[in-house]
């Protein structure tokens, strides 16, 4: 049976920068075996399978994968997902249109701009606030993993943390942008670290407000070698955990907030994040990830 399929770069509007993607439709009648083996054969950070709604409310349902497990949900995935979607709908330009993706974690709400330029703009609502969880590595091990002195981790109100939105991340800030670029990941002390927390999903968020680009709040590296990715170019599961940490260490005024972040410059495929956080009493009430996309390429599987 031929299936096709796009991939896109994700969390970009540049064509080779961002978060390479790849969408595969019509997956009715693909396996789960099945599909984590053409995941494994795109060997990009995720792979989508779109399959029909389980609702009449939803667009369509999706499963995403990495080159090593099945994921709940993912930012750039979800983001990418919507793009191609609201193409293959037709969506004009200076159009806009707003739908649910079934994904595991639950029903997400998207919104695909097309502007009047060509370009393509998403953003989704986060189907899960950010929760604390506990079993955070020290700052002497998050260091070693990472290559890195102890006295690189940590800034201002910031030491590590975790928090899951719901796919858990460890998140680690890091002192200055020139400490970002020494890391150096031992995957061995990475997963023995990780296997006696009894961490499902072994990933480490590291990040600084020391930014290459002066209007980004955060430039960030995140690394899951554990499930196949030896580094991410942009990670909007991760971002939208992470609103959970700016509520802990940063003082929130009530209402909206936007941190734009920065990733993948260290790989050479710069991208950027639009993380929308609103603030009640010190507590994240909403979180929204926000990106562009661009098609690269399109054809078929036959599988």
């Amino acid at each position: 049976m031929a299936r096709r399929y796009h991939t896109l770069d994700v969390f970009t509007h540049e064509a080779l920068t961002g978060n390479p993607l790849a969408v595969v439709h019509d997956a009715t009648g693909l396996d789960t075996e099945t599909m984590q083996a053409i995941a494994r054969e795109f060997h990009l950070s995720e792979t989508v399978f779109v399959l029909p709604e389980t609702t009449a409310r939803h667009r369509a349902d999706i499963r995403i994968f990495t080159p090593g497990s099945e994921l709940p949900f993912a930012g750039h995935p979800t983001i990418g997902t919507a793009i191609i979607l609201a193409s293959l709908d037709g969506l004009a330009p200076g159009g806009e249109t707003t739908f649910l993706l079934g994904q595991k974690a639950g029903p997400v709400p998207c919104r695909v701009m097309h502007r009047d330029d060509g370009r393509f703009e998403a953003s989704f609502d986060a189907p899960r606030l950010p929760v604390a969880l506990d079993r955070t590595p020290d700052s002497a091990q998050l260091a070693g993993i990472l290559g890195l002195e102890s006295r690189d981790i940590g800034f201002a109100a910031h030491v590590p943390t975790r928090f899951g939105a719901p796919v858990s991340f460890c998140f680690v800030p890091v002192r200055s942008r020139a400490a970002m670029d020494r890391i150096s990941v031992d995957t061995r002390w990475f997963a023995e670290t990780f296997e006696a927390i009894r961490e499902d999903h072994p990933a480490i968020f590291a990040y600084t407000p020391d930014t290459v680009d002066p209007k980004a709040a955060f430039h960030a590296r995140m690394f899951a070698p554990g499930l196949g990715i030896a580094e991410d170019p942009a990670t909007g599961s991760a971002a939208a955990a992470f609103a959970g940490v700016l509520a802990r260490f940063e003082r929130l005024t009530d209402g909206r907030h936007t941190f734009p972040i920065e990733q993948g410059f260290a790989m050479g495929r710069p991208s950027r994040i639009e993380l929308g956080l609103h603030a009640r009493a010190g507590a994240v009430a909403r979180v929204s990830i926000g990106g562009g996309a661009v098609i690269i390429a399109e054809g078929q599987l036959r599988i």
